[in-house]
Order: C-alpha cells, then sequence, then structure tokens
C-alpha cells in the first residue's frame, strides 16, 4: 500500500512553534514497523485517528489525523503531532516490547 501525506501549512507552522515538531517529521512515525494506531473520535464527520510510534530512532511522538484509504493508496492528513506524555510512552514500550 501506498502511503500519501497531506496537512495545511498554517497548522503545520502553528504546531511547530507550540510543540516543535513539523508534520514531515511527524509523517515518519508511520514509518516505526511498532507504530501504534487507534480511532480517537469522530470529528466533523470523519474519524480522527491517533498513532504513536518512534522518529528517528529515539524520539515517541503522537500524531493526530484522518485516514482515507482507496483501492492502490493511503491518504494520511496530519492535523497535530507533539511529544508523547510519559504515561503514553510507558504504554508504546509495554504493547510493544512485552
Amino acid at each position: 500500500m501506498n502511503y500519501r501525506f497531506e496537512w495545511d501549512d498554517g497548522k503545520e507552522r502553528i504546531n511547530i512553534r507550540k510543540h516543535g515538531i513539523d508534520f514531515t517529521m511527524a509523517s515518519a512515525v508511520f514509518l516505526d514497523p511498532l507504530h501504534q494506531m487507534v480511532q480517537d473520535r469522530i470529528e466533523g464527520g470523519e474519524w480522527r485517528w491517533q498513532t504513536i510510534g518512534i522518529v528517528k530512532g529515539q524520539v515517541v511522538v503522537l500524531v493526530a489525523h484522518t485516514v482515507v484509504e482507496t483501492d492502490t493508496m493511503t491518504c494520511i492528513r496530519i492535523i497535530s503531532a507533539r511529544h508523547a506524555t510519559k504515561k503514553e510512552k510507558e504504554h508504546y514500550y509495554g504493547r510493544t516490547y512485552h
């Protein structure tokens, strides 16, 4: 399956100021073979997802996004990204390494 990533440039600038993570970096969370994706809520008629994983070998990042799938591609629209909380990191490591 091919992935395509998209986002609003204005939201990305706000995210960089607020969390220090650009959306190109955030999209790398999907390269983590152990990333965990869960449905978060429905907003505006579409599912919002949260994905947590390793970026650059050490940073655990939580990405909020939507997903649209076709037969040939998965489009992920990134809404926000931030460093995972201590509790989220513990959950990630507990689920992936036990």
